[in-house]
């Protein structure tokens, strides 16, 4: 019986499709080229179609593959390559070998496949993704405007903490406007400002000089601003509103410390509501690149630098873990702090240490459907049980004979 298997060379105007039935002995292979448009798109899936095509494997060409993927989905089993694993030799690649060569390595399961999930997530992962990126885009504008206003004599940033806040924009905008009276933007700022009025004025005085220029830059940063928090805004709302039927998985990860609301609606954007596609926490360990990596050769071991894994994951593991260090009495800080207590110079490896930590428990939550439970610094109770039979089984072969009973926790 055949079993068709076509590989895809994807680029952006073109398609180079070779066919091959892999139930021959040899793998004989028929060629045709498809440009990437929609006709030559629903001409691809026909041509599939008829000629019974059943497996399907493409490269991860950039964003190209995903019309192609879009086109071909639901119609036969489809796979996606990492490009890197079907590399070629130098002087030995053209497009159709490309394709030929994804056939044969991945009926040898060579190749590295991609997760891709279904076409809702991908939606969720498109949300999520932006609004990080336009949240990126204010942080530069605000770096901008820090510069800007440097540059005009005005060291607002030196007094109040946060530029952007309510006291900092509102004091931005009068000047932008033109107002000149280093006591009357003082007033504009909150009550609850840290910042006494003398300091404000000491560092507003230069506003009374500002050139034209410079309040129209300061005019258009500001534009700049506000349309990236309309943006940031907008994505949130709307991002809330897809999850909303999994608000619960969204609350049991927003309980782990260092994880809040924002980062578990990423978190289950990236890798799904309940992680159905990862069979094991270290499968998602792996896939996400927080795990130690494999480099040996020889019996000898060359490197366990971790994998590169999936970005935003790591990412939204490695801030996270910043903030869960320093959350008193969590068990994330408890590790972190045997670690440094080992090596005070360690702390990128201790922090990486608490993100595969988060992220073992990030799995669990999603795929038993489990609460978070802190236990601080409080040994594990099957681990100490584990130590205690170790130690008794030692103590026995020592020639001591010993009963255990348990004594009353110490507060």
């Amino acid at each position: 019986m055949p079993h068709i298997v076509v590989g895809i060379d994807v680029h952006k105007k073109l398609l180079a499709v070779v066919l091959a039935d892999a139930a021959e002995g040899e793998l004989r292979f028929h060629r045709r080229m498809f440009g990437a448009g929609d006709g030559e798109l629903r001409r691809l899936s026909t041509w599939l179609s008829e000629t019974g095509a059943q497996e399907v494997v493409m490269e991860s060409t950039a964003q190209y593959w995903k019309p192609v993927w879009r086109a071909l989905e639901g119609q036969c089993q489809l796979a996606l390559a990492q490009a890197q694993s079907n590399k070629a030799r130098r002087g030995r690649k053209s497009d159709y070998r490309d394709a030929e060569r994804l056939v044969r390595r991945y009926l040898a399961d060579e190749l590295v496949l991609s997760f891709v999930p279904d076409r809702e997530q991908q939606l969720w992962r498109t949300l999520a993704r932006s609004k990080v990126r336009w949240t990126r885009d204010r942080s530069r504008l605000q770096n901008r405007l820090e510069a800007l206003l440097e540059e005009m004599g005005i060291k607002l940033s030196s007094v109040v903490s946060d530029l952007l806040g309510v006291s900092g924009t509102r004091i931005l905008r009068a000047i932008a406007d033109g107002a000149q009276d280093c006591a009357a933007l003082a007033g504009l700022a909150e009550p609850t400002l840290r910042a006494t009025a003398e300091q404000l004025c000491d560092v507003l005085r230069s506003a009374s000089d500002v050139h034209p220029r410079y309040r129209l830059v300061l005019r258009q940063l500001l534009a700049q601003v506000d349309l990236a928090s309309q943006h940031i805004a907008e994505l949130d709302r709307e991002l809330a509103g897809a999850l909303e039927a999994h608000a619960a998985a969204v609350q049991r990860l927003a309980a782990i410390p260092g994880i809040g609301v924002d980062a578990a609606q990423q978190i289950i954007a990236e890798v799904g509501p309940a992680a159905e596609r990862f069979a094991s926490a270290e499968q998602l360990c792996s896939w996400v690149g927080s795990c130690p990596g494999e480099q040996e050769s020889a019996g000898e071991s060359h490197s366990d630098r971790s994998p590169k894994g999936n970005k935003p994951m790591r990412r939204i593991l490695n801030q996270a873990a910043n903030a869960a260090v320093k959350v008193k009495g969590s068990v994330f800080q408890a590790r972190y702090c045997r670690m440094m207590a080992r090596d005070p110079k360690a702390h990128p490896v201790a922090i990486w240490a608490v993100a595969n930590h988060i992220c073992r428990v990030v799995w669990v939550l999603l795929r038993r459907g489990l609460l978070y439970e802190e236990r601080g610094a409080r040994p594990d109770p099957r681990v100490a049980h584990r130590r205690a039979h170790r130690l008794l089984r030692q103590l026995s072969r020592l020639g001591y004979k010993v009963t255990l009973e348990t004594a009353p926790m110490r507060t």
